[in-house]
C-alpha cells in the first residue's frame, strides 16, 4: 500500500488489486479519518477527498497506515434488484467461453450476490463483481459503434449496465428497463459504490422499434470513447 498526496486537498491510496482496493473502502467507510469528506474506490486506488479548511493530509495518510483491512470486506451502501431480460447479443457467445449452457448463464447472474466496487466511464456506470469467476470473459475484440441504454453486460470480472447509448465493448448478456442514472433524482445514480445489487429474470420484452428513443437521445452527451474498459482504474 502506497499513500501519495493528490493535489491540495487529496489522499490517494495505491494498493495491490481491487480486492484490496474494496476492503480499505470498507475500512475507511466504518473508521474514516478526521477531515475525509468523501471516499472514492477505483480498480487498485482510493482516493480521499479533504476538507480543504480542515483537513489535515499529513494525519489522514497517517491514520490510513495504521488501518489494517480485512480482504474480503465490502462497504455496504445499500441494495438493488434489477429486472433483466436475458436477450443479449452475447448470450451465446458468453456461454461457449464460460463452458455453460445459456440457461447455467442466467441462472449464475441472477444467483450471484454482487457489489457496485467503483464507478466510471460515464455518468451512472457502475463496475460490479462477485464471487463467481464463472462469469469472468473477456471484452469483444472489436467494439460496438452503439450499445443501447439499459444493457446489462459483462467483461473481465466485472458486469455493467449503460446508463445511456454509447459505443462499447462488452459482451450483452440482456437489458433493462430501470434508470440507473437520472439528474432529477437524488442521488441521480442507483449504482454506488457499495450498493449490493441482485438481477431478477424477467420475460424477454417485444423488441424495440429500430428509431431512438427518448431514453437514446440522451447518448448525445455520452462521452464518445470506446465503452467502459474491464480493466478501468489501473
Amino acid at each position: 500500500m502506497r499513500v501519495l498526496r493528490c493535489a491540495d486537498s487529496g489522499v490517494l491510496v495505491e494498493v495491490a488489486d481491487l480486492d484490496e482496493a474494496l476492503a480499505l473502502q470498507a475500512a475507511l467507510a466504518e473508521q474514516p479519518p478526521a477531515g475525509v469528506t468523501d471516499i472514492v474506490p477505483a480498480a487498485r486506488t482510493v482516493l480521499l477527498r479533504l476538507d480543504p479548511d480542515g483537513g489535515d493530509a499529513g494525519a489522514v495518510a497517517a491514520a490510513v497506515g495504521r488501518l489494517r483491512p480485512r480482504r474480503g470486506t465490502r462497504a455496504a451502501a445499500g441494495e438493488l434488484e434489477v429486472p433483466v431480460q436475458y436477450d443479449g447479443e452475447d448470450l451465446a457467445d458468453i456461454a461457449a467461453l464460460t463452458g455453460l449452457s445459456e440457461r447455467e448463464v442466467v441462472d449464475a447472474h441472477t444467483a450471484a450476490a454482487w457489489t457496485v466496487a467503483f464507478c466510471g466511464f460515464a455518468p451512472g456506470f457502475g463496475y460490479l463483481v462477485s464471487d463467481d469467476a464463472r462469469l469472468h470473459v473477456p471484452r469483444r475484440s472489436e467494439a460496438r459503434p452503439r450499445v443501447p441504454p439499459g444493457a446489462v453486460a459483462l467483461a473481465g470480472e466485472f458486469t455493467g449496465i449503460y446508463p445511456r447509448a454509447s459505443p462499447g465493448g462488452w459482451r450483452l448478456l440482456g437489458s433493462t428497463e430501470l434508470v440507473t442514472w437520472d439528474l432529477d433524482r437524488d442521488p441521480p445514480a442507483l449504482l454506488r459504490p457499495g450498493v449490493k445489487v441482485r438481477f431478477r429474470e424477467e420475460p424477454p420484452a417485444p423488441r424495440r422499434r429500430s428509431g431512438p428513443s427518448a431514453a437514446e437521445d440522451g447518448g448525445r452527451n455520452a462521452r464518445s470513447e470506446g465503452g467502459p474498459r474491464a480493466d478501468a482504474g489501473s
